[in-house]
């Protein structure tokens, strides 16, 4: 039999460890199902927009040099970032789950380093990240859409990363 006058600080100290442990599983179970979602929809969103832009680069291929993007660009120019982030976040009501701000697009100088959370950079999770920079209408031109769907951001699979080439 145990005797409870006899327990000393390290037993008490491996019992609250071992409390400590088992509640932090059981939350990480409880939660696991709700940040996949949250995930996924991020993951949906990037897809999105990746999907739109590359919408708009087909349409260009096949219009003429007077054809505009569905933003007021002509195809034939390059196109404006800001122009393209303010449609996406006036039209395409995207929802972020990790916040209630409406601009679920923003610019960045590198967006590689926003949705990895690279070299000391804070992310924003769920938020999308486009190059500052304006699409260049040269063919091969790149521009880059990235994201952080889950923290860490930086460990593989945590992050959506995409380059559109006109």
């Amino acid at each position: 039999m145990i005797s409870f006058k006899k327990i000393g600080f390290l037993e008490i100290l491996v019992l609250f460890s071992a409390f400590y442990v088992l509640s932090t599983l059981i939350w990480t179970a409880s939660t696991r199902s709700s940040v996949q979602e949250k995930a996924n929809l991020i993951k949906s969103n990037h897809q999105l927009i990746v999907n739109f832009v590359n919408k708009e680069i087909n349409n260009c291929d096949r219009g003429n040099d007077q054809t505009k993007t569905i933003w007021g660009d002509l195809c034939i120019d390059n196109w404006s970032s800001k122009k393209i982030i303010n449609y996406i976040n006036l039209n395409l009501k995207l929802k972020n789950p990790h916040s209630n701000s409406k601009n679920i697009v923003k610019s960045a100088q590198d967006p590689r380093l926003q949705a990895e959370g690279k070299a000391g950079q804070s992310t924003e999770m769920g938020t999308i990240f486009v190059s500052n920079k304006d699409f260049q209408s040269e063919p091969g031109s790149e521009w880059i859409i990235g994201t952080c769907v889950k923290s860490p951001c930086v460990a593989a699979g945590n992050n959506e990363l995409t380059s559109l080439y006109r």
